[in-house]
Parts: C-alpha cells; structure tokens; sequence
C-alpha cells in the first residue's frame, strides 16, 4: 500500500528508440527553499517552475500553516506574500510534511529560533527517517526537541525563545543539515557559522543571498565556513527555477540505455555542486553535449543531447558523492549495462534516505541477474552488458526506486515489475507520460 493510496504496480520492457525532447519539471531543492525564503521574507515573492510534485506542496500548505498567503496562479506559476523573518505564526495542527526529507527538516530550521511549538509528522516512509541530525543542532540555539524513538517523527519543536548564535561543524556532508542550521540563524543575533569538510549543494546559500541576507564563504584548513549575520530583513524576489538535474538523470539514463535512443533534454541545472552525475557520466563514455549554456535565476543550466552509446564501467571519486548523492540509484542501474566494474564508494548516506537505498538496489538488481556487490558505504556492479531482468522489484515508498527499476527493465532482456509507481508523484510527477511520449514501453499491471 502506498502512502498515496492504493499501490499501483507497473512494468517496463525494452522500447524502440527514444526520440524528442523531455521537459523536466523544476528543481525540487530550489522549490522547497523558494516557499520557505518566500514565507520568511517581507513582499511578495513570485516564482516560476515551481514544482508542484506532492513533496513541495506539502511544504507550502505548512507555509500557509505559518501565517504565509501562498497562492498558485497557473501552471508552475505560485506567489508567496511573506512574514519576515521571526514571523512565523504558531500553527493550528500538526504539520504533515508527507514523504519530503527535505521539506520537514528546513522546516524545522526555519522555526526553531521562533517561541512557537509545532508537531511534525509525516508518511510511513518519512517517520523511519531519523531526524537527530537536524535537531542536535537546533538545540545549540535553544530549541528543545520530543520525538520517537531515536529522534524519529512524530517530532514536537519548541522554538528558542531567546536564541543564541550558533558555530557548528557538520559532521556528514549533508545540505539538509547546512541549511536547516542557516535557517535557524536567520533569526538569532550575531553570527551562524557552518563548517563543512565536504562541500554540498549550495542552493542555500545562493538563495540566502539573492533574498538579502548577509552571508560569505570562505575555503579554509577547516574546509568551507559559511558565516551568516542574524536577523536580516529578507526581500521577496523573482525566481525562475531551473529544471532539476537528479529528475533529468532518469529520461538521461533512459536514452543511454536503450539503442538508437536520440533526445534533447533542455534547461537543467548545472550547478557544480549538484551535477557529479552528468560528470561520471561522461567519464563512462557517454555521448552527452552541452548546449546553450547560460544562467537562469543565477543559477548555471543548459540543455543536454543524449545519444546511446557503449559505455564502460568506472570508479567514482567518494568526494564526488555529495554533488551526486539522490543519482547513485539511477547510476547502479546504468552500471549493469556497462562493460566492465562500476565502483561508488562514501555513499553510506543513501543508508538513511526514503529508504536504505543501497539494500533496495542491491536486492533488486540480484534479483535481475546483475552482479553486484554491497558494504556499508559502498555498491560495486560488474556490468556484462546483459541483464536478464524478469523480477518484480520493491520500490519501499521511495520514488527514486521506483524510478530507477523502470529504467532498468528498458534494457533487461525480459520485462522488470516494480510494486508501486505512486511515490513517483511526491517528485516527478509527470515522469510515466514523459517517459512514453519519448517511447518508452510501460505497462500497468494488476494488483
């Protein structure tokens, strides 16, 4: 059973070649801090691409929660009328922040320097997902924090009525964890600072920025320290969202695996610190141009030719993992039909996602006859070439699995099922009918 209703098994099979061109919905990170800078400013913020799979809109229904006059005016088009920062309204009931990691712990960052209490929950899936990361942290300012065993949702945040500025060094690469304490710094005195050895997306700061708030990086011994003066009065702005580059890894692999497949998937987001896929990519051989590079609401994008080719098995930098950590699903699948092994290392991360998604790769592509090999923080795969396929793989509510399995059985010699393509639609919800207008074979299948 899906946590969006009955669950809706389907499967893919090989296609003739892809053609056209796959229009990508817009990037889910920027979305998710558009609402959120958009609530918390002063004016009126009017954002373009937004997307408006279900994870997002959770977040803008607790936007909404807050006090925020959050309005949709058409297609991707939405207008959010902010508070200010510290303006947050104590919510009436419980926020449901459905399956969007991303989306509950910003959240919390973004109220926990505010003397107000909120109750957070979630689907089954996001009330597995452990949430000490996030509120360790937010304690330092004064926030106190009652949840499940472990840390784990239903969570109740006690904002800090009298927050003290914070200097945290994170101890996983995690742009959850970065932004949410910037967030929480929005509204203490002084100075936030964050220290990451390992650079992650930088969303965050960039929009911190575009929004009027006082921030710098600097590279150091220490790694990057990001340091943000408290209590700015952040503007409202326009934003263009970029397409999202981990969506566009789909209809991307897609077309690398399926012979004589030719598609152009244009506007997506080439930011460095999230485009590590496209670059390993490359380094296996695939034929992937650039076109029409440019900048799009300060942020790099351009539009990709995808064309299948041979492709060989390689080791991928661990220090490459965090620009590339949501992708390393799609690249295990891609891998298979590599010739050759396909090592990714420093990927322990995947281990607390919307699901373990190193055991949920691994079970699946076993089960379809690839060769694969697990560790705690690690996946290698032997590519032959071949994949024998003729499974039924489980998705565990996460959409990324869902999404990969479907590629896989695009290139197995037999089709490959998957349990439930509902959680699709919490990220990428148009992806089944962009798939087929590009050629893809899929099938919904009985319950």
């Amino acid at each position: 059973m899906s946590s969006h209703g009955p669950a809706r098994p389907m499967s893919a099979r090989k296609s003739a070649p892809l053609r056209g061109e796959a229009l990508i919905p817009g990037d889910k990170s920027i979305s998710h801090r558009s609402l959120i800078l958009g609530a918390l400013s002063v004016g009126e913020t009017h954002i373009t691409g937004l997307l408006e799979g279900q994870d997002v809109l959770d977040t803008g229904k607790a936007m909404q929660a807050f006090g925020a006059q959050v309005e949709r005016l058409g297609e991707g088009e939405w207008v959010v009328n902010g508070v200010g920062v510290g303006g947050f309204a104590e919510p009436e009931g419980v926020i449901d922040c459905g399956n969007a990691g991303t989306g509950v712990r910003l959240i919390m960052g973004a109220m926990a320097t505010t003397p107000i209490t909120v109750t957070f929950t979630g689907d089954a899936s996001l009330r597995s997902r452990p949430m000490g990361r996030i509120t360790d942290p937010l304690k330092l300012f004064g926030a106190e924090a009652v949840g499940r065993e472990g840390g784990r949702l239903p969570l109740t945040l006690v904002g800090a009525k009298n927050p003290l500025p914070v200097r945290y060094a994170t101890p996983m690469p995690s742009a959850q964890v970065k932004s949410a304490v910037l967030l929480a710094g929005l509204n203490a005195p002084g100075e936030t600072v964050v220290i990451e050895a390992e650079a992650t997306r930088d969303h965050t700061e960039r929009m911190l920025a575009g929004f009027g708030a006082d921030i710098s990086t600097e590279v150091t011994d220490e790694g990057r320290v990001i340091t943000l003066k408290g209590q700015p009065e952040l503007r409202g702005q326009r934003i263009a969202v970029p397409r999202d580059p981990s969506s566009a890894a789909f209809p991307v692999a897609a077309a690398l695996l399926t012979e004589g497949s030719d598609i152009i998937v244009p506007g997506i987001g080439q930011n460095p610190t999230r485009n590590g896929i496209f670059t390993t990519l490359v380094e296996m051989g695939a034929d992937i141009t650039f076109e029409n590079e440019r900048l799009e609401g300060g942020e790099p994008v351009a539009d990709l030719r995808v064309r299948f080719g041979p492709l060989k098995g390689v080791e991928v930098p661990p220090a490459r993992a965090p620009s590339m950590i949501d992708e390393y699903p799609i690249l295990a699948v891609i891998a298979a039909t590599a010739q050759g092994t396909t090592v990714m290392r420093g990927i322990k991360e995947l281990r607390v996602k919307e699901c373990d998604r190193i055991d949920a790769m691994v079970c699946g592509l076993r089960a379809n006859g690839v060769d694969i090999e697990e560790g705690e923080d690690f996946m290698i795969v032997h590519g032959t070439g071949k994949i024998p396929g003729g499974a039924t793989c489980e998705t565990h509510l996460d959409h990324r699995i869902a999404m990969s399995f479907l590629c896989l059985g695009m290139a197995s010699e037999k089709s490959v099922k998957i349990d439930d393509a509902g959680p699709i639609e919490t990220s990428f919800p148009d992806f089944i009918p962009l798939m087929e207008r590009l050629g893809a074979n899929f099938r919904r299948e009985n319950t």
